[in-house]
């Protein structure tokens, strides 16, 4: 889904009335005088459909997913590659 994009942006956070914010306020108001704060990484123009090892991902991908992994503070287990369950990227099993 994100291939062919020049760059992907992810927001890592907000600014509220000047303060940096790391969630996103309940108070609807509050969201409405949010912006958001984005770390911007470069994109990828090459397939990753249907691929199933880490290592065939385009260098940008793993750089964004390994970001995405530090930012979440938790591992990721799988990358899906497509619609069918063979089109994943096992990276550690999820029951183990």
């Amino acid at each position: 889904m994100l291939d062919g994009l020049s760059e992907i942006k992810v927001c890592i956070g907000y600014k509220l009335d000047g303060q940096d914010v790391d969630i996103l306020p309940s108070d609807a108001d509050d969201v409405a005088r949010c912006e958001p704060i984005y770390e911007t990484y470069p994109g990828w123009s090459e397939k990753t459909f249907g691929l199933t090892e880490w290592d065939q991902l385009p260098l940008n991908a793993r750089r964004y997913l390994e970001r995405v992994k530090e930012l979440i503070g938790a591992p990721i287990d799988m990358v899906s590659t497509g619609p069918d369950r063979d089109h994943t990227i096992l990276l550690r099993h999820p029951y183990r």
